[in-house]
């Protein structure tokens, strides 16, 4: 074969290649705690911006067909809260009973572990602190 043939043959092009020599993993994914809980990165918004313990629950309306729950920020502002309603950056209210509002939080880890709890507002009565 002449010499210019084998020089196309064997060309190495390095347009659009990824460095071979970079390492595979990153030294912060080699460090990382895989039970650590991964971050919230959806934008919170309504509720979601109040955990469940900066808020006061004041009222709980059971109703027929809608039983609905009525909490104050330190504010004194005043909010409605539903069942199914996102609240805090992992939690949703699932169940509103005559005194106490049940909100379940789910976290997940860096391995895929599902983490979740419960936390439970009461209703105070009146001059209770």
């Amino acid at each position: 074969m002449p010499e210019a043939d084998l020089e196309t043959l064997f060309e190495y092009k390095i347009e659009q290649r990824l460095d071979p020599f970079i390492p595979f993993i990153s030294e912060k994914a080699a460090t990382a705690n895989i039970n650590e809980v991964i971050p919230v990165s959806e934008q919170l918004t309504g509720m979601q911006l109040f955990e469940p313990g900066q808020l006061n629950l004041v009222a709980i309306v059971m109703a027929e067909n809608k039983d609905f729950a009525m909490a104050e920020d330190t504010t004194g502002k005043g909010y409605i809260l539903n069942t199914g309603m996102k609240i805090g950056k992992r939690g949703v209210i699932t169940a509103i009973k005559a005194n106490a509002v049940t909100i379940e939080e789910t976290a997940y880890t860096r391995a895929g572990k599902k983490l979740t709890s419960t936390v439970v507002m009461l209703l105070k009565k009146e001059g209770e602190e």
